[in-house]
C-alpha cells in the first residue's frame, strides 16, 4: 500500500462542471435522456440496428462540444496543479478540463473528440475536430464508432482511477 501523499488532488467531476458552459447533462430534469430513448442512441445493441443514427446523434454532441467553453470550474481545478499534482476523474465526454489547461484527466465514459475502431477497442483515433461517418474506417479496416462508453460497456480506466484515489488517501 502506497503512503498517501498530501501533495495530490484527485477530483470526480461530472455533469454539473460543464453544464455552466452550455452542454447539457445526460440524467437531469430537461437532460439528453427525458427527450432522448438511450437504448434507441447508447447501447451496443443501437449500434447494430442503426449506427447511422448514432453517428449523427454524436456528432451533434461533438460540435455543441466544441463550441463550448471551459468555465471558472474547469480553469479553477487547472489552476490548483500550480500547487498540488492533480488528478481529474471525469465521468464526462467533453474536452473542457484539457482546454481549461489541466493536464491528467482520466474519461471514464470515453471522449468525443475521439473514434474508435469496432473490432478492436484498442485502436483509437483523435478526430481532430472532425466527425465519424459511416464509411469512415480504423487502419484496421472496420468501422469507426464513437469512442464512449454505452450502456451495458464496461467504463474504461477504472482501475486507473482506483488507484489515483487510493494514493491520494
Amino acid at each position: 500500500m502506497n503512503p498517501i501523499n498530501p501533495r495530490k488532488i484527485v477530483v470526480l467531476s461530472g455533469a454539473g462542471i460543464s453544464e455552466p458552459s452550455g452542454l447539457g447533462t445526460f440524467r437531469s430534469r430537461g437532460g439528453l435522456w427525458s427527450r432522448y430513448n438511450f437504448r434507441q442512441l447508447a447501447t451496443p445493441e443501437a449500434w447494430e440496428q442503426n449506427p447511422k443514427l448514432l453517428l449523427e446523434f454524436y456528432n451533434e454532441r461533438r460540435a455543441q462540444a466544441t463550441a463550448a467553453q471551459p468555465n471558472a470550474g474547469h480553469r479553477a481545478l487547472a489552476e490548483l496543479e500550480t500547487q498540488f499534482e492533480v488528478v481529474i476523474v471525469t465521468q464526462n465526454v467533453d474536452d473542457l478540463h484539457e482546454r481549461a489547461g489541466s493536464t491528467h484527466v482520466i474519461h471514464l465514459h470515453g471522449e468525443l473528440t475521439k473514434a474508435r475502431s469496432t473490432t478492436d477497442p484498442s485502436c483509437v483515433l483523435d478526430l481532430h475536430g472532425g466527425h465519424i461517418y459511416w464509411g469512415d474506417r480504423c487502419p484496421h479496416g472496420s468501422q469507426l464508432r464513437p469512442h464512449i462508453v454505452w450502456f451495458g460497456e464496461s467504463v474504461l480506466q477504472i482501475e486507473e482511477a482506483r488507484q489515483h484515489f487510493q494514493d491520494a488517501g
